[in-house]
Formats: structure tokens, sequence, C-alpha cells
């Protein structure tokens, strides 16, 4: 499983629908998704059986998510030398004020709703008592999804999932002993046994089914166009018509002001207020587009942008839905508040609604190492954007009330946008975080369901047929080849790369100095942003 979810789900349904095909063989490993993105590929498998046809796991070894995919088939098999990893959910939140203290780096931090702990790893040594339930809330609501998944795929009551993941870590043969598994086999030995039981019938294992043949001609200039385009994933242009199509804007990654990049740090995806809204406009005067789904899986990250794109989709005259992946917190559910239909998953991670701003003051730091700095300023809060000293108290109270400003905004846009008194909406913001189906209960999404659910939605409020034969128009565009070698040039690519390659070392040596990169990005982003709207933490399941 090295594919992106799109294309392994539509080679699942290829599988589901060709008369030729008797059964799928799923082989896993480490899937790079999250609990949304988990039940959109359940739900895939789910479809093949509806067929009649059978779905069989293969795996080495197992983590958590592994085995929450695994169940949904009809059988799951492992080697017997390999291991289940099925061990609960826990969540670490790493605290770096002593750190700061020592090298002389204050973090002068300010926020808005006493849930909106997004700065906590810099300014405490523990979570403050809400940072606590919310993650305690979190975890309890993350562990009863695991059990319920695997207990009604398995067949299994809860009890009796549980006191395996208390076991966890297992061998497969223990895993098969507690019903975990079905069969120690390798995997040329799980397609033999599947093979013989076709009595006599022709049967062929087709490893690489639903995969596109490379077109391999890449003489002449087109050819080289032709071969960036396969290496840079980009679809060759297609033309345009005036068929009926369905709109699928990817809102992906930390949010900032200005075009869509890769983080600066860390290499991921960060989403580009312009990018974004010039994708927004390209959907909403396209006459042949009936009907837009806003796709969202992003923390959040600048408000003054999350706030540009909710202002260009409250322009849609066409019917707008949103679908929330694996997370859809702070700026992410800026973004989606106005639409007129809200799915997510059980296992989102949404709300969040509320604003952190500050600032990292580096004076301490500058005189360990033998800097010094001389000021000559006019006006009171001239030192606010000052990466010397901290706040002074009229600088702390003119930010504040800044901040608030903005929380006002945000919270009254919601409350307008969920159709909700502002008082009721206010009391569930104040930073808090929840699930999806917790937001289902308070009101803050509108049904539990997934991408192809609010796709149907779409359709069905567009006058569309659910078989409509329909064009999707996904946006943003992907750059072209074109673009990439003659303008607008990257001047950071070689930077990029490097950091990337810093990036896998990191990964290489321990996963927690990766996973703590997002601590120096926020810090990045902070320096150039003045207030925030983004997740206190970044949840990553194992």
């Amino acid at each position: 499983m090295t594919e992106n979810l799109e294309t392994a789900i539509g080679r699942i349904d290829k599988a589901a629908a060709d008369e030729k095909i008797s059964g799928v063989i799923l082989k896993i490993h480490d899937p790079t998704i999250g609990w949304a993105k988990m039940n959109t590929f359940r739900k895939a498998i789910a479809r093949v059986q509806a067929k009649g046809k059978k779905v069989h796991a293969w795996m080495a070894d197992a983590s958590n998510m592994d085995y929450v995919l695994a169940s949904a088939c009809d059988d799951v098999t492992m080697p017997q030398p390999g291991t289940l990893m099925l061990v609960g959910v826990r969540a670490e939140v790493t605290f770096y004020k002593k750190l700061f203290d020592k090298i002389g780096v204050k973090a002068d931090m300010l926020r808005v709703g006493e849930f909106k702990s997004a700065a906590e790893s810099y300014t405490r040594t523990e979570m403050s008592p809400e940072f606590r339930l919310e993650m305690e809330e979190i975890v309890d609501d993350r562990f009863q999804q695991l059990v319920q998944a695997i207990a009604g795929s398995r067949k299994m009551a809860k009890e009796k999932v549980i006191a395996a993941i208390d076991e966890g870590p297992l061998t497969a043969l223990h895993a098969k002993k507690l019903g975990m598994i079905d069969k120690l086999a390798y995997e040329d030995e799980l397609e033999a046994e599947i093979a013989k039981s076709a009595e006599g019938k022709t049967f062929k294992v087709i490893k690489k089914y639903g995969k596109k043949k490379a077109d391999t001609d890449f003489s002449g200039f087109g050819g080289m166009m032709k071969m960036m385009e396969m290496l840079m994933g980009v679809e060759p242009p297609k033309r345009k018509s005036n068929n009926p199509k369905l709109a699928i804007i990817h809102a992906s990654g930390m949010i900032m002001t200005g075009k869509s990049t890769s983080d600066f740090l860390s290499g991921e995806s960060v989403m580009g207020s312009d990018t974004m809204i010039k994708a927004i406009r390209e959907a909403n005067k396209d006459a042949t587009v009936k009907a837009i789904v806003l796709r969202v899986d992003s923390p959040g990250g600048s408000a003054l942008a999350s706030d540009l794109m909710w202002h260009e989709l409250e322009l849609v005259n066409k019917p707008f839905i949103v679908s929330m992946g694996d997370v859809a917190g702070s700026g992410g559910y800026y973004i989606a508040m106005g639409a007129d239909r809200i799915f997510a998953d059980p296992g989102t991670i949404t709300g969040s609604i509320g604003v952190v701003g500050g600032k990292f003051a580096l004076q301490g730091l500058y005189g360990k190492v033998g800097i010094s700095t001389d000021v000559i300023s006019r006006g009171k809060n001239s030192g606010v954007l000052s990466s010397t000293n901290g706040f002074s108290d009229n600088e702390r109270d003119s930010m504040q009330r800044l901040l608030n400003d903005i929380y006002d905004q945000f919270t009254t846009k919601a409350a307008q946008g969920r159709k909700m008194d502002h008082a009721k909406l206010e009391k569930l913001a104040r930073g808090r975080v929840y699930t999806g189906s917790a937001a289902l209960k308070i009101g803050l999404v509108d049904e539990l369901g997934s991408l192809d659910d609010a796709v149907a939605y779409a359709l069905k409020q567009a006058g569309l047929a659910p078989d409509a034969k329909i064009e999707k128009l996904i946006l943003p565009k992907a750059t072209s080849p074109l673009e990439s070698l003659f303008g607008p040039l990257d001047p950071n690519a070689d930077a990029r790369s490097a950091r990337l390659a810093v990036r896998e070392l990191l990964r290489g040596i321990s996963p927690e100095l990766d996973r703590n990169l997002h601590v120096l990005q926020l810090m990045q982003i902070l320096s150039r942003e003045k207030a925030l709207a983004v997740m206190p933490f970044r949840i990553i399941v194992k």
C-alpha cells in the first residue's frame, strides 16, 4: 500500500465490478492514513464483498491501523514470525519550556479560549487541566472506535478485543490463538491455498491488477514532457467539455497566505490562500460545474488566510458541500463552516475554534552566544514584532485586543454558518477539539460520512441522479512540467530537497525527532502571521 488512497480505491472498485475477478488479496504494509481515510478504505472493501467476492488480507507484521484495515476483510493471514502490534491508543505531548529556559528563549504567547492549547508546548511543562480533558476525551473516543471496528468486523465481543489489546504486542501464533487472525502462511502459500479452492477452474493471481501501463515512448520534446508528467504525478491535460461536472477541491495542509507550496521545514504541503481562491473561483464560474465538494484535511494555520478562503466560499452560487478528512480543525473548520452541509468521519479531529498568537523572544539566547542589540524606537508598540524582547504590557494588551477581535469574528461567522445562537456556539468554541462523532452531537457538523457520501449528496442537491455520468474536476490543478521547467521556478528546490533528506535521516534515527518538527514549523509561521487559527497538536495514528 504505497500508492495514494484514491488510486488504491479505484483499483478495488474496478475489481468489484470486473466479472473476471473472483476475489481480492490485499497486501497491507504501514498505510499512512488516518481514521477518516481508513473508514473510506473499509467501505471500498465492503463494496467488493457486496458483489459476493472475498477479500483476503495478508501482512508480514501489523500496527493498529494495519489491523483495523485488515479486520474488514473476510480473513486475515500473517506468516508465523510476524508480529501484531495491536497495543491500544496513546497520546504523548512534548513540552519545551525547560529547554527554552536553558537556552534563553522565552515563548511570549497569547490566546483566546481556555482550550486553545497550541502554545502550551512552549509555555508549560505539563498539560493544563483543559488540555488534559480534551485529550482524555479524544483518546477515549479513538479507543472505542478501535475496539468497535475490530469487534464488528471480526464478530467478536468487545471484551475479548480489549483483552487481546491488553496482551499485545502479539506474535502471529498468539494472535491466531486469540482469534485475531485466521491463518499462518507466507504470501505465496496464501495464493496457493486460494488457487486450490478454485476447484479445477482456471485461476490466476494478477499482481498489479488495475495499474495503468506506462507509456514508455519518451522520444523528442513531447516525450520529455510526458516523462516529467509521470514523475511529478501530473495528469495530461484534457480537452474542455460541456458535460456536467462536479468540482472536488482539495484543501490539504497548513494554511498560509500566498500560493500553495511545501513546508520549509517538513516538506509537507502548505495550503496557500491565493491558490485556493483561484480554484474556488474557477469552479464557481464554470457553468458546467453543478456542485462543489471541498475536501478538508487541515489543522488550520493563518487566521487571515482562513478568512480570505471562507469569504470566497461564501460567494459560491451552487451547492457547496464539505467532506472532512482526518483533521479539519481551527482554520480547517473556518473554511468549512459556511457549507450547505458538512460531512465528517467519526474519527475526524475538528473544532478548535479559537485563536493563538505570540512570538519567541531571543534576548536570553543572544546573550549566551555573544549577540547584542541596540534599539531606537518611536511609538509605544514599535517592538511588538521584535524577536529580541517579549511584549511590553502595552504591547500585550494591544495584541490581546487584536486576538479577541479575530476570535469574535471567527465565532460570529461560525454561528451564522451553523445557524446557531452565538452564545451557544461560543460555549462550544473556546479552542476545544472534538472528534467527528462528538461534533455531530453538538451541531458542529451535519452528518457522519465519507467523501463518497458527500459527493452523492452534492449530486442530489444539484438535481443529478446518483448514477449520472458526470466528470470530476479536481482542483487545485497540479503544476505542469512546463511551468516547473520555465517558470515560476522554485528558488528553494535544492534547499527543500536537502531538508527532505535531513527529515528522512531524523525519521531513521528517531520517529520522535521527525514528529517534533511541527514545533519548529509553528515557530516559523508565528514569525510571519499575527494570529493563528491552528490545532494544538498533531494526530499520528500508529
